[in-house]
């Protein structure tokens, strides 16, 4: 479990931002987490693994990505420092893992349980609030993804990227770029001119 007193007030604040917490609170809800360190190429998780936690970024970049039979990768979310990440069909259903999540940095994680997850929703209702804001937060994201790779051509969605996510331009490779606009590196290269 993680200890309170080496301060996560920036985890505290997260919370907070969705749901009215208390420092006593916290207190109680750090406990039901696990932090995790791991180095960059690290995999958090691999397709065909059983999905029991799901994690929030402290520090670091991960990438979720799924490869189809033909060995083609498809890059499905960056996660960054503030970001949840798991692979959600297979945590909410209790299933197998349908991504690889890999990490791109050393990186820090807070990681819960399913069993701990309902426990503590349970034990705090509040975070019962906070989960369910944060999964509202998600499907609006992805669903917005969606219809922007329906519905823009290959320079609108690299424009969305830059202006939401300015950050990845330093921290990913073209490729990674390329792919999760779903472009070849070479038209990447003309759109960033």
């Amino acid at each position: 479990m993680i200890n309170v007193n080496t301060g996560f007030p920036i985890f505290f604040k997260h919370i907070a931002d969705y749901t009215s917490i208390t420092g006593n609170d916290f207190e109680d809800i750090i406990t039901y987490f696990t932090k995790v360190n791991l180095k960059k190429g690290d995999a958090l998780i691999r397709m065909g693994d059983k999905v029991d936690n799901t994690y929030w970024v402290l520090k670091g970049l991960l990438i979720s990505n799924y490869t189809d039979d033909t060995g083609n990768t498809y890059v499905i979310q960056f996660a960054n420092e503030g970001c949840w990440i798991t692979d959600q069909q297979a945590f909410y259903y209790r299933g197998r893992a349908i991504f690889d999540i890999i990490c791109l940095e050393h990186t820090e994680l807070f990681s819960i349980s399913f069993e701990d997850r309902e426990k503590l929703c349970s034990d705090i209702p509040k975070m019962g609030d906070f989960f369910r804001k944060k999964i509202n937060e998600s499907y609006v994201k992805q669903q917005k993804r969606l219809l922007t790779y329906m519905t823009k051509d290959a320079t609108e969605r690299f424009n969305i990227l830059r202006n939401d996510y300015p950050e990845l331009f330093q921290r990913v490779s073209k490729k990674l770029l390329a792919a999760y606009l779903g472009v070849s590196r070479e038209t990447l290269s003309r759109l960033k001119k």
